[in-house]
């Protein structure tokens, strides 16, 4: 059935008693409207290609008008001349997968080759950032703008958090083009923000008080790894994922195995002998536990108390000795204003003690949250003590003392596992001081310093 078709004939044609039927147009070959049982009506162009007969949907009356689809298909057919396959387009396109669907592919074929930390940092940016806001869109649809926008918005509150997110969605697009689901990277040439490296270094008095307080901290295996990162420098994850295996306490060395170490290569770090002490302490208590309990030998250092695998992290127990480490340090200063909230904490505890009997002296030092509240209510500024310490400075620690022992940078960033002599240099600015010294010493000499102004000069002669 074929007549030249109109919006008056189109929205008059009867719908048929069950399926649908098709009144093509008379003017352009193929190109008709679709009339179902229930009434809904739409254009459609036939055409064929390659040998098969295919059927494109145009969209539905009155959305499209008759004249608006008879041109669209004009235009359809143009490009079957041109031997494109519209239809075959339309399938691919709503065949390809969201950006969901590649996080999901990504998480799956990526990630495993990573890592845990990095892992588990993709996984968070992911899950929280990526997918809720780009999640429905078409993996091909994604622009440039859309991961400027979500990095402009970011920026707002977390500036460093929006770096990282542009940093995960230029490996997630990568990975797409590699897979050929998309052309191009649309993340690349976003500006990021601007970082400072923060460099903290904790003092010998800090250290100090950090190590009483691991002495009194209830999770010992905790204290025991923090011990270890403060002995040898090593990243936390490193130092969790280690296992017996990996040491030879009779030659005093500790190979980390390519796959966890950041540089992705095998290194050899030499154990000293309070490293050796405690490791060899661990692995007695280690030994002791499995023989009463065989079920929970592990091999590895850190077992996970809630089952298979290594400790997953140590955040509360560094969040509760640098708080106690930070109040020990006030109690030690009393004259200073944080060191005086302490002590009438301390005194009302032993008040209260001593009123029900008890030895004064047994008043347990206040709580770091019992000394911010009475701080807040005296209108007493408190600094952030060791609070502002993360573990991973305890690496740059570890570094500061080897800089103070005289170690060049090279040595450093052997021992640090370093690959790159870039990376070691952070620490150069750390040898101001001790070249500053050597500097005097010879200025001294030279120049009569250690003698003050009637110092005896020496002079130097020519081919001396």
């Amino acid at each position: 059935m074929a007549e030249k078709l109109s919006d008056r004939g189109v929205k008059a044609l009867p719908s048929p008693a069950s399926g649908n039927r098709i009144v093509y147009d008379t003017e352009v070959k193929g190109f008709g409207v679709r009339v179902t049982a229930s009434g809904a009506k739409a254009f459609v162009l036939n055409y064929r290609i390659a040998g098969r007969e295919r059927r494109y949907t145009i969209g539905s009356f009155p959305d499209w008008n008759t004249a608006t689809a008879r041109e669209e298909a004009k235009n359809l057919k143009k490009r079957v001349d041109r031997d494109e396959d519209p239809q075959a387009e339309r399938d691919a396109r709503r065949a390809a997968p969201n950006v969901a669907e590649l996080v999901r592919q990504f998480k799956e074929d990526y990630l495993p080759r990573k890592r845990p930390s990095t892992v588990q940092q993709y996984t968070l940016l992911l899950d929280n950032i990526v997918v809720p806001r780009l999640g429905s869109r078409k993996v091909e649809d994604v622009r440039h703008s859309d991961i400027d926008a979500i990095h402009r918005e970011l920026s707002k509150r977390t500036p460093t958090q929006a770096n990282r997110v542009v940093a995960v969605l230029s490996k997630l697009f990568n990975w797409a083009v590699k897979h050929e689901l998309r052309p191009d990277n649309p993340a690349r040439g976003i500006e990021r923000n601007g970082e400072n490296k923060r460099a903290r270094y904790l003092s010998p008095q800090e250290i100090a008080f950090l190590l009483d307080a691991l002495t009194c901290h209830p999770e010992q295996a905790s204290a025991n790894a923090i011990r270890l990162l403060m002995l040898t420098g090593s990243r936390r994850t490193e130092v969790l994922a280690a296992t017996w295996s990996m040491f030879d306490l009779s030659s005093g060395v500790w190979v980390k195995p390519s796959a966890h170490t950041k540089q992705k290569k095998e290194h050899r770090a030499p154990l000293s002998a309070p490293t050796l002490a405690l490791l060899t302490a661990m692995k007695t208590e280690a030994d002791r536990k499995a023989a009463k309990d065989p079920e929970s030998a592990s091999d590895f250092l850190f077992p996970s108390p809630k089952g298979e695998g290594p400790q997953a992290e140590l955040k509360h127990s560094w969040a509760s000795l640098t708080r106690r480490a930070t109040v020990a340090m006030w109690a030690a200063a009393p004259e200073s204003a944080p060191g005086r909230v302490v002590a009438e904490l301390l005194a009302a505890g032993q008040r209260d003690a001593a009123a029900k009997g008890h030895d004064p002296a047994t008043a347990p030092i206040p709580t770091y949250a019992e000394v911010v509240k009475l701080a807040a209510a005296q209108k007493v500024k408190l600094p952030p003590g060791l609070t502002d310490v993360r573990v991973h400075d305890l690496r740059h620690t570890f570094a500061s003392i080897l800089v103070s022992a005289g170690a060049s940078l090279p040595l450093i960033g052997a021992l640090l596992g370093h690959t790159q002599a870039a990376t070691t240099q952070r620490y150069a600015h750390l040898f101001d001081d001790p070249l500053r010294a050597a500097a005097e010493r010879v200025g001294a000499i030279v120049g009569g310093a250690s003698g003050g102004p009637g110092a005896e000069v020496i002079s130097l002669k020519r081919g001396a």
